[in-house]
């Protein structure tokens, strides 16, 4: 079976194709700021942009669409569902052009794969466990405010992965199993894994928890409340501020997580105090999901592009190392994690789940 994955970002796509789970190629494409500037207001547009770029990059290859037995795409924000690999259906494709649940450039990734899979003569089509995954206990989901529960948004496609990894590396089903994941990047969620289900997680995006790279994680409430009327910043600003120019390189200017180790090495005592507050905010939050798993943890596993960091990873594990064996599988491969999702269902071993509208 032919398998052709597609994971679509702000400034370009990322795509792959599988035999059965042998991976052909991939590629990664970069889009050049004039056909950025082409699409900009139009989502209509980008979309035909998009999908016909996807198409250019199998002809590149020496490959069509109708060579294709399924094609699968990042998913992108939709109502909160569960884990797995959904069909692309009417419905999900209305939600996801229609940005009903939130804009982002992972949104296309479903509409793409629809596409493809028509163009093929209605292939298989799914996305595989998207950011919106929400499989948090009804008591994770209460928080301070009736009217602002808590909501799962976390990068659900690779903690998910890597959790089945583990698991089989440990010779048990993911059913078994109860692990703690957190997945350091651009953004940081921890995620109590419990037989299966991601029973409580922070949100990643906008949201609480630690700080990342580039995000602020959780702050004062009252101190935010005072910058929004402070009348001195606009919205825009102020998003900037939580999500893009916060964390990490908003203390010491850098996003280079190399270069700020080299920094500390060389006697940066700021960047060695901040990069020791990321670590202990990522313990912290480690520790809380232990709670979340009454202390019964078969592993806490560190994921990510900051996981490549054996002094990062040597900072959290010295803090959480009584919780359990601590385990660094570094980096994502996302297309492979959706082309995983996707085989499981194509070759009986899970079901697909069918979306509908709320």
């Amino acid at each position: 079976m032919k398998i052709f994955a597609i994971n679509p970002g702000s400034t370009g796509m990322k795509a792959a194709l599988y035999e059965d789970l042998e991976m052909l190629w991939s590629e990664s494409v970069a889009y050049s700021q004039e056909e950025i500037d082409r699409c900009k207001g139009s989502p209509e547009k980008e979309e035909l942009f998009r999908f016909t770029n996807s198409v250019e990059i199998l002809k590149k290859h020496g490959n069509g669409v109708s060579e294709l037995s399924a094609v699968v795409g990042r998913g992108g924000l939709l109502r909160p569902i569960s884990g797995g690999a959904w069909i692309i259906n009417e419905e999900m494709a209305a939600d996801l052009r229609s940005c009903r649940y939130g804009r982002h450039a992972s949104n296309f990734g479903g509409l793409i794969a629809k596409r493809i899979s028509e163009e093929a003569g209605s292939i298989p089509a799914f996305i595989v466990d998207p950011v919106c995954v929400d499989e948090m206990s009804e008591v994770a989901h209460v928080s301070g405010m009736p009217n602002l529960p808590k909501r799962s948004v976390f990068h659900a496609l690779n903690q998910k992965a890597v959790a089945y990894k583990v698991a089989q590396k440990m010779g048990k089903h993911i059913d078994q199993c109860r692990f703690i994941v957190a997945h350091m990047g651009g953004g940081v969620t921890v995620g109590a894994h419990c037989e299966g289900k991601v029973i409580d997680v922070n949100n990643g995006l906008g949201g609480y928890g630690p700080m990342s790279l580039e995000r602020a994680g959780t702050v004062h409430a009252w101190d935010l409340i005072d910058l929004c009327f402070s009348g001195t910043y606009s919205r825009k600003e102020i998003e900037r501020m939580v999500v893009g120019e916060a964390g990490v390189a908003a203390h010491i200017g850098s996003r280079d997580f190399r270069k700020i180790v080299e920094r500390i090495h060389s006697g940066d005592v700021k960047a060695k105090l901040i990069v020791d507050a990321l670590a202990y905010q990522i313990a912290a939050e480690i520790g809380s999901r232990a709670v979340n798993l009454y202390g019964k943890v078969d592993a806490v596993i560190l994921t990510g592009g900051l996981a490549n960091s054996a002094y990062l990873c040597d900072l959290i594990r010295d803090r959480v190392s009584w919780i359990s064996e601590v385990i660094c599988v570094p980096g994502e491969d996302e297309l492979r994690a959706l082309v995983e999702g996707a085989y499981k269902v194509l070759s009986g071993e899970e079901e697909a789940h069918v979306y509908e509208k709320e």
